[in-house]
């Protein structure tokens, strides 16, 4: 799919001056000029729509911010929009709450544009139209779960309106909603090819195997374990929807060089100078050149991590010895061996008695308001330190961000299972043990063996094992939505490493705990903005 963007991208920059004036509110209609037959000419053109709707899926701003939203990460340096989100502060204007609004609707106007005026294109073939709407529709279903899944009820529409019903549509039913993304997405499964069917220039398209995933996850926002359980295994047990499995090593799978392994099932594409992110300036170590550190993973997701022989870190272990490997190719940390882009090797000193390397910026905690870590931590996970990955001398990476893994799906089934009463040692072996043999655990029965027949025990021990897996990668908000632990969790006191020396001694950075409402927080505000326009949107209790 990198080629196709790279073709397609200087149209797609021309087509988005007439077209994006049209996309971004409810109320404002495409202008005549991109939807007439003087447009809908070429499937060149028309797959630039589709390369757009594809740009509007997701944006990396929200796959790394989604982060500071839950507890694995603090936001140290400033106040974001999600870090007033989290604290149970914001209020109906905040522009996390518009943005997201304003982009999720954005994009559908662009698959309701694309799905009305295809079919003048005389030089598609049918079988190409038909599995072009697919992933269109796919893309659509995507944004209309993203919506409901934050806001609840939401307006829903499958066709393009117009200013004056923009003004007037009401919200919609989640659970209905939720009933047509399990239909929509059924139907594009069966007409999608998987990822085996598409030749290696298609690479990073919609594929049948998306849409099976994607479904699963829907279910699963909907505790419907015997869903998740059905769809994941579809993708686990049968190659009828493409073939999957764990990549090799946990790091490089976040590397560039690996972006099309077989464990991703679907990833924003970027391509190099013409579409790459940047969002790691502000989270990686000062030392790499980093801007400053806007936010920094926290104490409890570093106290997440096992020991490599199973057992849970105690005080008594070391703080960073002898862990799950994947603690150190997620987080960097106090002595951590990096390997910048120049592929020279060092160590990162953050502790604030130690030293830092020679002609680097300091990574040294110096306490809070300062542009290094405010936690002690920096983000290590998507810092690949192949130079090709990387545009402009900078932090600009071409890097796909994984929006869905095989691991997460390994994941679902396994908590699916145990929720209906059925994990045992197969379920086991299929899932947790393959992600901790990958990880690098030791081989012994507390590490890779199923440790009990206790549901409620086992609920903590997946759990624990989806926040260690999927770290930083933007799904612990829903987790802890969907399990109704956000208002635990958020409301703790967040701690940062051993490095705070305000009382004498050592002790753990703490950081004011948080704000979250049971009967407010689980469901965002309707944006102030959308309900001047539209005086038919009701607003979720508490704003």
């Amino acid at each position: 799919m990198k080629r196709k963007i790279t073709i397609y991208s200087h149209l797609v920059l021309m087509v988005a001056g007439l077209f994006v004036t049209g996309c971004v509110k409810l109320d404002v209609t495409p202008t005549n000029k991109f939807t007439d037959e003087t447009y809908w000419t070429s499937e060149d053109k028309a797959n630039s729509v589709l390369s757009m709707a594809y740009r509007q899926m997701f944006s990396s701003d929200y796959f790394i911010a989604n982060e500071i939203l839950s507890d694995n990460v603090y936001n140290g340096y400033g106040t974001s929009n999600e870090k007033l989100i989290s604290t149970g502060l914001a209020d109906a204007s905040n522009g996390r709450f518009e943005g997201e609004w304003g982009a999720a609707y954005g994009g559908i106007k662009t698959c309701h544009t694309f799905l009305a005026n295809v079919d003048r294109v005389t030089s598609m073939t049918q079988l190409v139209k038909d599995r072009r709407k697919a992933e269109i529709r796919f893309i659509r279903a995507s944004l209309y779960l993203e919506l409901t899944t934050w806001y609840g009820d939401v307006p829903h529409f499958t066709a393009d309106i117009t200013a004056e019903e923009a003004k007037k549509i009401a919200r919609k039913p989640h659970a209905e909603i939720m009933e047509w993304i399990h239909k929509e997405l059924d139907e594009v499964a069966a007409t999608l090819p998987s990822r085996e069917e598409y030749p290696a220039a298609d690479n990073g398209r919609i594929t049948r195997g998306a849409a099976i995933a994607l479904n699963a996850r829907a279910y699963l926002y909907e505790n419907n374990w015997t869903k998740v359980a059905e769809y994941c295994d579809k993708l686990i047990n049968t190659s009828t929807y493409g073939s999957y499995s764990l990549f090799s090593n946990y790091e490089e799978l976040f590397w560039v060089k690996n972006e099309y392994n077989s464990e991703i099932i679907l990833s924003m594409q970027y391509v190099p100078e013409l579409r790459t992110w940047g969002n790691l300036v502000d989270f990686a170590p000062m030392s790499t050149n980093a801007r400053l550190n806007l936010a920094g993973p926290t104490q409890g997701l570093v106290d997440s991590y096992l020991m490599k022989n199973g057992k849970k870190w105690t005080t008594n272990d070391p703080d960073y010895a002898d862990r799950d490997p994947r603690m150190g190719a997620t987080i960097a940390y106090d002595g951590s061996e990096w390997i910048d882009r120049s592929g020279v090797t060092y160590n990162i000193v953050i502790h604030p008695d130690g030293t830092a390397p020679a002609g680097r910026k300091s990574d040294k905690y110096t306490g809070p308001g300062s542009t290094q870590t405010a936690t002690g931590y920096y983000y290590r996970k998507f810092c690949d330190p192949t130079p090709s990955s990387y545009t402009g001398g900078g932090w600009d990476s071409n890097l796909n961000l994984p929006l869905i893994r095989f691991a997460d799906v390994l994941l679902m089934y396994a908590e699916a299972k145990n929720e209906l009463g059925q994990m045992n040692s197969t379920v086991w072996d299929q899932t947790i043990r393959k992600l901790r043999q990958r990880a690098g655990f030791d081989n012994t029965g507390d590490a890779l063996d199923l440790p009990s027949n206790d549901q409620n025990l086992l609920r903590d021990v997946i759990r624990n094992e989806r926040r260690c897996e999927l770290a930083l990668e933007g799904l612990r908000v829903f987790d802890i939505r969907r399990w109704k632990t956000a208002e635990t969790v958020l409301t703790q006191q967040p701690r940062g490493a051993k490095f705070d020396k305000s009382s004498g001694t050592y002790d753990y950075i703490k950081f004011p705990a948080g704000n979250f409402s049971r009967n407010r927080d689980y469901l965002w505000a309707v944006p102030r903005k959308e309900r001047l326009l539209n005086s038919n949107l009701s607003q979720n209790p508490g704003y």
